[in-house]
């Protein structure tokens, strides 16, 4: 997937992963990875998730990558937020107190940038991508990230005659043959997706969906 569908799916607004309220799996399950605390937490391919406020307001420092600078924008302008606007390469970086976005390509990202992680959030990521490139993804997560990074994970799997992707359908097995040779995987739940629910009624999923919730711990 080329760097112009996503520019050209926020500029024409067609942005139907995008939530627009806090996901109730990382409201109920995100104690079990983070407890406490109040490390520092790394979102990839962000867009505008009201989960990184919900993160913010909890004590965290976030980082969230995003290659639509419409999506960088209408995140703090949609909360009434300010953010300082830092002009770069390969980054443009907006900055509001200890949340920020890098506004460019998540594969741009090099070790350094997030070296003092401890924390991933990908609701969004793994699913906005094809089958192709999700190897490259994995991999590149987790060279940048540090030993001991441990990852909330959010999956969706469906019938891929009913629907085509982003979202895209990732299964369990998936899962485990992606990240197995370097993390400790284990799924924290696993719910079907209501045949009524406006995702399911707007795609047209007549055979419904699941949802699994991975903890996922970089060895």
């Amino acid at each position: 997937m080329e760097h112009e569908f996503w520019h050209e799916r926020w500029a024409k607004e067609q942005i139907g992963f995008h939530e627009g309220t806090v996901n109730q799996y990382l409201h109920d399950h995100w104690p079990e990875l983070a407890g406490s605390g109040t490390d520092a937490v790394f979102v990839p391919l962000c867009g505008k998730a009201h989960d990184m406020w919900w993160l913010h307001d909890r004590g965290h420092p976030i980082i969230g990558v995003e290659l639509s600078d419409v999506a960088c924008k209408d995140f703090f302008e949609e909360a009434g937020e300010k953010a300082m606007v830092s002009p770069g390469e390969p980054f443009t970086t907006f900055t509001h107190g200890n949340l920020q976005l890098w506004c460019g390509d998540f594969f741009q990202l090099v070790p350094q940038d997030l070296k003092h992680i401890r924390l991933v959030y990908d609701r969004a990521a793994l699913i906005a991508l094809p089958p192709e490139m999700r190897k490259d993804y994995v991999n590149h997560l987790t060279a940048v990230t540090p030993d001991n990074t441990t990852i909330l994970l959010i999956t969706l799997d469906y019938d891929n005659n009913e629907m085509k992707g982003p979202p895209f359908s990732v299964s369990d097995d998936e899962v485990h043959q992606l990240f197995s040779e370097d993390y400790s995987i284990t799924r924290i739940h696993k719910q079907d997706m209501a045949h009524d629910s406006p995702f399911a009624k707007r795609k047209g999923l007549s055979k419904g969906a699941t949802e699994s919730v991975f903890k996922l711990t970089k060895t």
